[in-house]
């Protein structure tokens, strides 16, 4: 079909009125953006030669997406966190601010409520014989090399079987494991003892890896683990490293992967004496920067909706 008619007056006043953007509204800027957004859909339907058809099959994948629970997934898949991230990135070096740990995606799998413990804490509740000890510790500091006192670092992570507590579609998992809180002190040193994880790859047989079969793409991430750090007079840090060796590290499906976000790991013993599983231990070293905040603000808090429970 080689006929246009995105142009044509009929559609651009269906497009207004669809969206009804000459008239009012308690949200102009949801009107201005779903105008854009749906303008761009009857072009690219335009412009492609998209039939019903797959115009159908595009709306009912989206229903098996929001069935699944997976859109959150897909962002992460499709690069938009990532393009999310490169834009905060850009907005930082037009204003001079540079020089903090660098950020990367937050994932879907974060969950709200840890215990927050002063310093340190062990966040493996849960028994894992495929697992091996890991200390993961570091000091929080500002721009000016400083350590931050009173800074909250939220610590989550997958265990052996690449799986996260809350999500744990085995149900195996108990509540918050592999997940903490930790309250720097006047050092700004944290630490975290806990289990070694793996990687993890999308519900193979869920909607994000349908999409990523059509286009000939996995759906697996390297060994990883998130954090959150917060601080009353910085910006909030939203981060995550990469287990050194993994190989899949340069192939994220999330690309997710920054070189400084690939600390060395140092084999260790004396874990005994720490309270961890075996004596020999892996230890890394994380130390993290944090930026100021930007007249007053932070400007880097993303707001989004994110399961929670009480510990």
């Amino acid at each position: 079909m080689s006929v246009k008619v995105f142009q044509t007056r009929e559609v651009q006043d269906l497009l207004k009125a669809a969206t009804n953007l000459d008239g009012e509204t308690n949200n102009p800027r949801f009107q201005q953006i779903l105008h854009r957004l749906v303008s761009d859909l009857f072009k690219a339907i335009d412009d492609l030669n998209i039939t019903p058809d797959e115009v159908w099959a595009g709306v009912n994948y989206l229903n098996r997406l929001g069935k699944d629970g997976e859109a959150a997934l897909l962002a992460a898949g499709l690069g938009l966190e990532k393009y999310l991230d490169i834009r905060m990135d850009a907005e930082d070096k037009e204003i001079g601010l540079q020089g903090g740990t660098p950020r990367t995606i937050e994932g879907p799998l974060y969950y709200a409520g840890a215990p927050v413990r002063d310093g340190v804490t062990k966040i493996d509740i849960n028994p894992d014989e495929d697992a091996g000890p890991i200390v993961i510790r570091g000091t929080v500091t500002g721009l000016d090399g400083q350590p931050v006192a009173d800074a909250i670092v939220e610590c989550w992570h997958a265990n052996s079987k690449g799986f996260y507590s809350h999500f744990d579609p085995t149900g195996a998992q108990s509540d918050f494991n592999l997940r903490g809180a930790v309250k720097t002190g006047a050092d700004g040193k944290y630490e975290f003892r806990t289990l070694m994880p793996v990687g993890y790859g999308c519900p193979p047989h869920g909607s994000t890896q349908q999409l990523l079969n059509l286009l000939g793409r996995h759906g697996n991430r390297p060994a990883h683990v998130h954090f959150f750090v917060t601080s009353d007079s910085h910006r909030k840090l939203t981060t995550q490293f990469n287990i050194e060796g993994d190989p899949l590290i340069w192939d994220d499906f999330a690309y997710a992967t920054r070189e400084e976000l690939i600390p060395h790991v140092v084999d260790k013993t004396g874990g005994t004496a720490l309270g961890l599983k075996d004596d020999a231990y892996k230890d890394i070293e994380f130390n993290f920067t944090l930026t100021p905040l930007v007249e007053g603000k932070d400007n880097q808090m993303v707001n989004r909706l994110r399961a929670a429970a009480a510990a």
